[in-house]
């Protein structure tokens, strides 16, 4: 046996990488917070920052050349819009699903009762949405402010623009769209290295996380921390396994072996666009057809939240709602469902999801203040929402290539957690779609 098989067969699998920062994380942070050591603190704080920066870093330029390319991409999928169509439509049915569980959750556990806190605890948010905002946002004043402010809104908007253009120049904008993709490939390589990286980013995240905040916070906040938990495992594993196996007659545990890095990416860095190259990966690993996945999953990642834009905000909502004492009915609970279908896009899969519960409140008539009263909160509850946006968007594609029957079901069959780096690279082929 050669010396490099030997330390291939002793590779340590990524989601082990990622568990044991997590390990580790937790105890230096525990350790931070106990022993008062500022310097460790300040030590995690760096490492993650670091990490979430080298992210953020490309998010920009990312957002905006891979959403151009997957839709130039589809010129190479027969029956492209029909595609397109089904993608959106199971994005808009998993969303109603998971909205519809979270204020199921929210109406049975009251998390606003019973807290301590007040409508005096809140405080308005800096930066407000409304359906006025969302609207005049899409469109920039100019083409350099949306990249040096990191509105992913409007470079997904001039994306969409350039990329439709690109279809209707034909042969014309071939030169455009070789240096695009040329620039697509040459982000993710580079962000793939900033990806390696997640397991010493884990440990900063994490600890930062533990020593800032440590449990004492969870008091207050304990029902409505389960309730985003739980609500988004029972999507991560209840919804997505079951339409897995019922619609797209799949094995679910297949799924989750073959997704697993994304999700556990997507669980640290709290970021969707951050971890879209992984998302692609092993959604291609999946079995989904490379040029359909180009599309579907740059999409989703800016559009498909299901854990920040359907469960989040419908608890959050009925949660303010008790703090400041009103009372929501039926009317609101169908406004909720309705802001988390079509306004989902205002997230960004960027970390957080202020921007989409201020437009849910603003939606609602609720108070601003309320957003105030989650935010200390918001960085634990992040990584599980994250976690299950990701999910989500690595699941529609599989389904709609399962259903279509694009789906590559040797390869869905034999899909595996690791290593990352030996996914083969197919070339651009005609995708045929049954009609």
């Amino acid at each position: 046996m050669s010396v490099s098989s030997v330390t291939k067969s002793f590779k340590v699998p990524f989601w082990a990488q990622i568990l044991a920062g997590l390990v580790l994380g937790v105890l230096l942070g525990w350790l931070a917070r106990s022993q008062d050591l500022a310097w460790l603190v300040t030590t995690l704080d760096k490492i993650g920052g670091i990490f979430i920066g080298l992210l953020k870093l490309a998010v920009a330029p990312l957002v905006f050349f891979a959403i151009l390319v997957s839709i130039t991409n589809l010129r190479k999928v027969n029956n492209a819009a029909r595609l397109a169509s089904r993608t959106l439509l199971w994005f808009m049915i998993t969303s109603l699903i998971a909205v519809a569980i979270g204020l199921v959750i929210g109406l049975v556990t009251d998390p606003g009762s019973g807290t301590g806190l007040s409508p005096a605890d809140g405080s308005k948010p800096e930066h407000t949405g409304s359906w006025i905002d969302f609207l005049t946002g899409i469109v920039p004043k100019d083409v350099i402010t949306p990249f040096t402010e990191l509105n992913v809104l409007q470079i997904v908007f001039m994306a969409a623009v350039a990329g439709i253009a690109a279809l209707q120049l034909g042969d014309r904008a071939k030169p455009i769209l070789t240096l695009s993709e040329s620039v697509l490939e040459l982000l993710q390589k580079a962000l793939w290295w900033v990806i390696l990286l997640a397991p010493l980013g884990t440990v900063g995240l994490i600890g930062r996380a533990i020593a800032t905040y440590g449990w004492d916070l969870l008091g207050q906040y304990a029902t409505f921390t389960i309730d985003i938990y739980v609500g988004c495992a029972i999507v991560l594993f209840g919804v997505y396994p079951a339409l897995l196996a019922t619609v797209a007659r799949l094995s679910p545990l297949q799924f989750f072996k073959g997704a697993w890095p994304a999700i556990q990416l997507a669980f640290v860095s709290r970021s969707s666009v951050g971890t879209m190259p992984l998302t692609q990966k092993v959604t291609e690993r999946l079995g989904v057809p490379k040029e359909y996945a180009s599309f579907a999953v740059p999409f989703g990642a800016t559009t498909k939240m299901d854990g920040c834009a359907a469960i989040y905000p419908a608890i959050a909502a009925i949660f303010v709602a008790q703090i400041f004492g009103i009372q929501l009915g039926f009317g609101d609970y169908l406004l909720i469902a309705f802001v988390s279908v079509v306004g989902s896009a205002a997230t960004a899969g960027l970390t957080g999801a202020t921007v989409m519960l201020t437009l849910t409140l603003s939606t609602l008539g609720l108070p601003m203040e309320g957003v105030g009263l989650l935010l200390a909160i918001d960085p634990i509850l992040d990584m599980m929402r994250t976690a299950t946006n990701v999910a989500g968007q690595a699941l529609v594609p599989v389904i709609v290539s399962a259903r279509e029957g694009l789906l590559d079901r040797e390869a869905y069959d034999h899909a595996h957690s690791s290593p990352l780096d030996e996914v083969p690279s197919r070339a651009p082929e005609q995708v045929p779609v049954p009609a």
